[in-house]
């Protein structure tokens, strides 16, 4: 029960910041919805906050052999323009992620995770795509105490 009061209040929180966002300026878009792929795939969706400030939501899911992942991961990103490079900027930020995992035979477990991110992120001029890379370490709060070295990504979204 306390989970998924958990994840109402997160997924409420990032609604209201999505709805509340300004005008977007070191970035070349406002908002952008698409595919991340790594050693999870998913869906992405980039909101802009203000000047140089960016929100994600990652959806993302992984299944190997007998174990199943499904995780909720949301990103504050704070962009930098690359001199030289239009279009082109690099970004950091952190953010927290909620998850489940289930193996085979047992019983689920419900994870907590604090999140940094470092990356690259490309708007393509004239046209309505996006391409990043980024890296997500993760230390793991619940129900162990863990770190995950992270996970590398390419994002492909539509911008608008």
């Amino acid at each position: 029960m306390i989970m998924k009061k958990l994840l109402f209040t997160l997924i409420t929180g990032v609604a209201l910041l999505a709805i509340s966002s300004s005008d977007v300026k070191a970035q070349d878009y406002k908002n952008a919805i698409g595919g991340r792929f790594g050693s999870a795939n998913g869906i992405s969706f980039k909101t802009g906050l203000n000047d140089n400030a960016m929100l994600e939501l990652i959806g993302n899911f992984r299944s190997k052999n007998s174990v199943n992942h499904i995780q909720i991961t949301g990103l504050y990103e704070v962009y930098n323009p690359i001199k030289g490079a239009e279009g082109l900027n690099w970004f950091y930020g952190g953010g927290a992620t909620v998850g489940s995992v289930k193996v085979k035979g047992y019983d689920g477990d419900i994870y907590l995770g604090l999140n940094g991110v470092l990356g690259l992120d490309y708007k393509f001029k004239g046209a309505p795509i996006n391409l990043s890379l980024d890296w997500i370490p993760t230390l793991l709060l619940t129900p162990d105490t863990d770190f995950y070295s992270g996970d590398i990504g390419l994002g492909v979204r539509f911008t608008f």
